[in-house]
């Protein structure tokens, strides 16, 4: 089968995520990219912390986007349509159909810039549900990057 493309199927193991040594490396991107930021952003994350605004952005928001997302959009394109279990660079199509969808969303609440920055978090997110064959890991990376930043970065 030389000349075709990888489908989603190559990319998932068997197995659990959560001893995926991938998933560890992403997790700890986040400090790094957190760390970034702040050093960008001079007197970022000096606010009063708002623990609903904290709640909100660090564990609800980021479920519900994920269920949406990782467990119904990308799962549905995965099922119903070939073209999207095609993968380069271990990027499925329904990854990066999803991932425009996503930061595309993210701007009914976010300036441009800010919402096309969610692009490359959001294929991470989908790489890992693809990999995986699970929504979990992107729930909890998306939690952990959002509470990074929250705490850290805004």
């Amino acid at each position: 089968m030389s000349g075709t493309s990888p489908t989603v199927q190559s990319l998932i193991r068997k197995k659990c995520w959560y001893a995926d040594r991938h998933f560890w490396f992403a997790m700890g991107i986040g400090p790094c990219v957190w760390l970034l930021l702040r050093w960008q952003m001079p007197g970022a994350g000096d606010g009063v912390i708002n623990a609903e605004l904290l709640l909100y952005t660090c564990l609800i928001y980021p479920v519900l986007e994920e269920m949406a997302f990782r467990g119904f959009v990308q799962t549905s394109l995965l099922e119903r349509l070939a073209v999207a279990r095609r993968a380069w660079l271990g990027l499925s199509v329904a990854n990066v159909l999803t991932s425009v969808m996503f930061a595309m969303a993210h701007l009914l609440n976010q300036p441009l810039l800010w919402a096309l920055a969610v692009f490359v978090p959001s294929l991470v997110f989908g790489y890992f549900r693809d990999r995986s064959d699970s929504v979990w890991p992107a729930i909890l990376l998306h939690c952990w990057y959002n509470a990074g930043f929250f705490l850290w970065v805004r």
